[in-house]
């Protein structure tokens, strides 16, 4: 073997090497990553108890995505069954196997605005990050629902990410909700349920996880490799929007899960919460939408 060859060969052999090292130390910096203790403030928030607002919180619980991740029972589902991940979430009613039967007031706010179990460690694939900004009355609201419950057994969660993921996460390409949470922001004021920006603006919030801050869309950092990018939501070029001009053809689409032109808009759509939307806030959020600054697709 030529002396060129051999250096060739060594110098192959310690790329892969490295390559083999740099992913074993992602993958304990990973773990090591969901295991580290995060501090938050959090004031304590009474859940509602009136009928009025226990009403509003079902609302707000089957149509902001809780139901879809956590079931209509709220004992927790199979949200991501894939090749290489499987996400189970968590019982969050009173009955066996329960993740919230012990929680308090403040530990439900930490989790559901902050991304950060009662124990101090990130919640994983939650999106804390779309509900953070949310008003004091909309979470008591919901935690308000959730305690009507009735028990029901589940599975304890699950959350099996693959190496590849556990690897981007521990070099900040995949984070969780609390990195990604300004957790010094004071809780967002009210907004009334009408046809108006302020309004679309705060129902969008629960769309930030999936099509990105911007809401230009692009493939979702971990994601598994079958999803879909999700589509850009803005009116720069190959945006979404275009087919849908109208409110009535925007509320068709989350009303059946299918385009104008007939054709299926992929199931990762949460659309079993997105169908339940009044006409009210399917309006609002399309007004929101089509006055968003036009941004190209794929720069969440």
């Amino acid at each position: 073997m030529s002396k060129w060859m051999k250096r060739t060969s060594a110098a192959l052999a310690l790329l892969v090497l490295a390559g083999v090292l740099a992913v074993l130390v992602g993958k304990y910096l990973g773990e090591r990553k969901m295991a580290r203790h995060i501090t938050v403030a959090v004031a304590p928030l009474a859940a509602a108890t009136d009928a009025a607002q226990i009403a509003h919180g079902r609302y707000l619980f089957s149509t902001r995505g809780c139901a879809d991740c956590h079931g209509s029972n709220g004992a927790g589902r199979e949200v991501i069954r894939s090749q290489d991940m499987l996400v189970r979430s968590p019982n969050i009613t009173a009955g066996a196997n329960s993740a919230t039967g012990g929680y308090s007031s403040v530990d439900w706010v930490r989790t559901i605005r902050h991304g950060v179990k009662p124990d101090g460690t990130p919640v994983m694939i939650m999106p804390s990050e779309d509900f953070n900004r949310m008003p004091d009355a909309d979470v008591a609201a919901i935690v308000g629902y959730i305690r009507t419950l009735e028990p029901a057994p589940g599975l304890p969660a699950l959350v099996r990410l693959p190496l590849r993921v556990k690897v981007m996460y521990a070099f900040g390409i995949v984070r969780d909700a609390a990195e990604l949470i300004d957790h010094s922001m004071p809780p967002a004021k009210a907004v009334p349920a009408a046809v108006s920006l302020a309004n679309g603006a705060y129902i969008a919030n629960s769309c930030v996880s999936c099509h990105g801050p911007g809401f230009s869309g692009g493939r979702i950092p971990g994601a598994p490799n079958e999803w879909p990018a999700p589509a850009n939501l803005t009116p720069g070029s190959g945006s979404a929007m275009v087919r849908y001009p109208t409110p009535e053809l925007f509320m068709a689409m989350l009303r059946s899960g299918r385009r104008p032109d007939g054709s299926a808009v992929s199931r990762v759509m949460p659309f079993d919460s997105l169908k339940q939307m009044s006409d009210i806030d399917v309006r609002a959020l399309h007004a929101f939408l089509m006055h968003l600054p036009p941004r190209d697709a794929g720069q969440r």
